[in-house]
């Protein structure tokens, strides 16, 4: 992320949902995915490998979504209960495996769970089956002036309009088939499938859109946003499709830039490995409601409020590297997303001819250099609040330009290309790069992490200015 930077789709709602008569630590599978910072995120029991998000939203209906969304996932443990993160909405019905869950219930604000009818043994390969409905209320769901709405959230997103398993340890497929009315479209991440014609309860023509990521995704990354899109098509060089669509009022500022991406990718990939997806493109949506960031890297296709230009599209999309592609394993470690997404806008300026070691890199130190509080955050593990605090963008970048200098060019960016070679698709931790980063430079730098990452103090002069910067220290 970057800062400055109805239908009936399933017909009546019935019933409502039953008191939680025990916490949800009392079953199986009832705790937290294990997250320092927020402990009742995602679910423990289980790993998901796959989500089938079905949605239907008029924005005539006041915003109102219509949700049926199937879970796939394994239990890595006896489950007699277990959980989904789910906020807001009116759930209608849960199945496991095609019948209907013995109870379902709120233990919190963003928590359902759900009893099976029989314990799911270890192992065992399950689907859950829930039908909400209701009008979105999480911060990362954004309504526009004209109906049209967009998702865009970091750490959380996807709680607020499907039940997933919400923390970015678990990353699984998705699958997104939205209905909505005639002459509005809808816009998700990875490749667009069949297009189709339709009618609503009430008789009026819809269209149904389908998008599929085969890529594991993490639920905070997944796209959604709905509205009356201009759509542009192209391909890379090497026939990856390219995907634009612009809300009204928004093409004209930000197609100039559109073209760029090609070479944008294309650098990077020389700089970081190959592109980790077989779709790219962005979102830009006219505005919103205010809940949402001016950017966000949702896989394959960033979201931008407002605009998009060179330096917001070089930031997130370096993040399909880090951050989508290779993903943090929980929110101690969020500068492996921003530390390098923000430094990666500083090789692109450096590509078109500018002197970063000048005029980013000794022009920041020397005017912060007095400044305590840019240098009182922690690049690894900053503390909850902080996961995606401004100092990983500032401080953070400048870390990655010391480290460069530290270890010279090509251990740099050999250690950037098996990084992201060794944990594409996966999860990963901070310390984990720093290892790395020692073995394949063969050089010794603890005293450099220690001094950048794990400190609240400005680092001293070695570390501040390794290398060629040396001569550049005042």
């Amino acid at each position: 992320m970057r800062t400055p930077h109805r239908f009936a789709l399933m017909g009546a709602l019935v019933g409502s949902l039953a008191l939680s008569t025990l916490p949800a630590s009392a079953a199986n599978g009832g705790g937290g995915a294990g997250d320092p910072y927020y402990p009742d995120d995602g679910n423990s029991g289980y790993n998901v490998t796959h989500y089938d998000v079905r949605v239907g939203y008029d924005p005539a209906r006041t915003h109102y979504l219509d949700g049926d969304t199937t879970v796939t996932a394994t239990a890595t443990e006896a489950l007699d209960r277990f959980s989904l993160d789910l906020k807001g909405f009116k759930v209608a019905s849960v199945d496991i495996n095609g019948a209907p869950a013995k109870t379902f219930s709120r233990s919190s604000e963003h928590k359902l769970d759900i009893t099976p009818a029989q314990q799911l043994a270890k192992g065992k390969k399950f689907t859950v089956r829930v039908r909400y409905a209701g009008k979105p209320t999480g911060d990362a769901w954004n309504t526009m002036e004209d109906g049209g709405a967009y998702v865009s959230g970091e750490p959380h997103s996807s709680r607020d309009w499907y039940p997933s398993n919400d923390h970015p340890s678990d990353k699984a497929t998705f699958q997104l088939t939205a209905t909505v009315p005639e002459g509005w479209t809808a816009i998700g991440s990875g490749l667009p499938g069949k297009t189709t014609p339709g009618k609503g309860s009430d008789g009026k023509a819809t269209k149904t859109f389908r998008w599929h990521e085969d890529k594991p995704l993490a639920t905070y990354l997944s796209a959604f946003a709905v509205d009356k899109f201009t759509v542009h098509t192209s391909k890379m060089k090497d026939g990856t499709p390219v995907i634009h669509a612009y809300s009204p009022g928004t093409a004209a500022a930000s197609q100039e830039w559109e073209g760029q991406l090609p070479e944008i990718l294309d650098f990077f990939a020389s700089k970081f490995g190959p592109y980790p997806f077989s779709s790219a493109g962005g979102i830009v949506v006219n505005g919103g409601d205010g809940g949402g960031p001016g950017a966000l890297e949702t896989q394959t296709r960033p979201t931008y409020t407002g605009t998009m230009f060179d330096m917001s599209m070089t930031h997130e999309n370096a993040h399909q590297w880090f951050g989508d592609s290779v993903t943090v394993a929980d929110w101690r470690n969020g500068c492996l997303n921003e530390c390098f997404a923000q430094y990666a806008s500083q090789l692109w300026e450096e590509h078109n001819g500018s002197d970063i070691d000048k005029g980013f890199y000794r022009d920041t130190v020397e005017e912060n250099k007095n400044n305590p509080e840019y240098w009182g955050v922690k690049l690894y593990d900053p503390g909850k609040g902080k996961e995606i605090d401004p100092a990983l963008y500032d401080k953070g970048s400048l870390m990655v330009h010391a480290l460069r200098r530290t270890v010279g060019d090509k251990a740099f960016f050999a250690t950037l290309k098996q990084w992201t070679h060794d944990h594409r698709d996966g999860n990963a931790t901070f310390p984990q790069f720093e290892k790395l980063a020692q073995k394949v430079s063969g050089k010794n730098l603890t005293g450099f992490f220690n001094a950048w990452a794990h400190s609240t103090k400005i680092p001293e002069k070695k570390y501040l200015y390794p290398g060629s910067l040396a001569k550049l220290a005042k």
